[in-house]
């Protein structure tokens, strides 16, 4: 049984940050107010939802609320798994859980920290030149 009643974490990817809340409850989840089963698109929907499926049982008996910005749609949805996953480690506080996370994706329970390269001077991108003709 869980020590707190509450527990606040993070995740990022890219750009992208989530803030997981995780309380007692009967299992809701929401993404930015939607429940987890309107959110748009299914790919990332079905990303988010990993970490609740390896959980199996334990997700039922907790709600949890997710609040993402920046970014991008997959970068949002991986900063959310990362932060339920977390949310659920420490709310249990169960190591067998995190070692299932981390068997099946480290990047569940570890922010994923790579990151786009700026884009440079004499070039149209990271790495790209503009071509030289030395005539």
């Amino acid at each position: 049984m869980p020590k707190v009643n509450t527990v606040h974490t993070s995740g990022k990817r890219k750009k992208a940050t989530a803030r997981a809340t995780i309380t007692k409850g009967i299992g809701r989840i929401r993404i930015n107010s939607i429940p987890i089963e309107l959110y748009q698109p299914e790919l990332a929907r079905l990303k988010m939802l990993e970490p609740i499926q390896i959980a199996g049982e334990l997700a039922k008996q907790v709600d949890i609320n997710v609040s993402v910005n920046g970014g991008g749609v997959m970068g949002q949805a991986n900063a959310c798994r990362t932060a339920i996953a977390r949310a659920l480690v420490n709310y249990f506080d169960d190591r067998t859980l995190e070692s299932t996370y981390r068997a099946y994706d480290r990047s569940l329970v570890v922010n994923d920290a790579r990151q786009k390269e700026p884009k440079h001077p004499e070039g149209r991108g990271a790495r790209k030149k503009y071509q030289k003709s030395y005539r």
